[in-house]
């Protein structure tokens, strides 16, 4: 058979399969002027597409401040159709909490507005961004067709930015991957915690620099002026009960690395080790503590060993 009759036959059949690949995405009013895209709380899946991020936008006087992009070019392309459902303003700029996939790899469907990152997240997205993408086409499928890394072009510092009568506050903390943005709009009270934040979802740590880093960072979020917080993965609240879980979980699980390492005990032994009830209800929360003790424990046993070193 001749091969263009193979290649369009090829096109043909993957078109009602990429068909049904629709993120369905519908923006919630949380605040004014103020919308969220909630993803799930589970893994990564071929079912989910990757959309298990909270990504939000705001729609200013001056025009739409979107914050984080999602998984891929075909999550960011709609998220762009459902801005432009909720308003005929104009997307004018980006803000990348950090460079983890499912919060940037959307950034190819808003090459045409500034998109603003921390210094450090434009450089881990370009060292770590093409392995991710591809890592994530691995866990999803078509879902990541087409998709490819695209890089912030702005610089964003620590200080206030403003869009028409929101002034934004941008942080740099480091916790989750060593440079991590969180945004505060001042006229709302609205508190984009980006994956600093997880609440009712097992939180990550394969790029965390440490938890203790990562609790201090915790105290600094709760003593901001929010009225409501938005995790970067899990539901929004207008209490303090994500920082109070945060704190509990990463001081239990400091505890953990720290009581293992001083007893000498092997990583396997970490892994199996029970979850505390009150993290019962938390999800993928076996998961994640394998991957964490997997991330963390050498660090761990490092310190431990110092000491032994140093009498040496």
């Amino acid at each position: 058979m001749n091969p263009r009759w193979i290649m369009l036959w090829l096109i043909l059949f993957s078109l009602p399969v990429l068909a049904e690949l629709d993120y369905a995405l519908k923006p919630r009013l949380i605040a004014d002027d103020t919308w969220l895209l909630e993803g799930s709380t589970e893994n990564f899946t071929k079912d989910n597409g990757g959309n298990i991020v909270n990504v939000g936008f705001i729609v200013t006087e001056a025009g739409v401040v979107v914050i984080d992009t999602g998984p891929s070019r075909r999550y960011g392309e709609a998220l762009r159709q459902a801005i432009a459902r909720v308003t005929d303003k104009p997307v004018i700029q980006v803000l990348l909490t950090h460079h983890h996939p499912d919060h940037a790899l959307g950034n190819q469907a808003f090459k045409d507005v500034p998109i603003g990152a921390l210094a450090g997240t434009a450089e881990l997205l370009h060292a770590q961004g093409d392995s991710m993408a591809e890592n994530l086409y691995r866990l999803v499928g078509d879902w990541m067709r087409g998709t490819e890394v695209v890089l912030p072009g702005e610089v964003l510092q620590p200080g206030v930015k403003t869009f028409g009568s929101h002034d934004l506050q941008l942080l740099h903390l480091r916790g989750h991957t060593g440079a991590d943005l969180a945004i505060l709009d001042r006229k709302t009270g609205v508190l984009f915690a980006g994956d600093l934040v997880f609440y009712q979802r097992a939180l990550t740590t394969p790029h965390s620099p440490g938890l203790a880093q990562w609790l201090a960072d915790i105290a600094t979020l709760q003593g901001l002026p929010w009225t409501l917080v938005v995790p970067g993965h899990g539901p929004i609240a207008t209490d303090a009960k994500p920082f109070e879980q945060m704190h509990d979980y990463l001081t239990w699980l400091d505890h953990l690395l720290r009581d293992g390492a001083a007893q000498g005990r092997d990583m396997s032994e970490l892994i199996r080790s029970p979850i505390p009830e009150r993290f019962a209800t938390i999800n993928l929360a076996r998961y994640e503590l394998t991957r964490s003790v997997t991330h963390l424990y050498p660090q761990y046993e490092r310190i431990q060993m110092q000491p032994i070193n140093t009498q040496q």
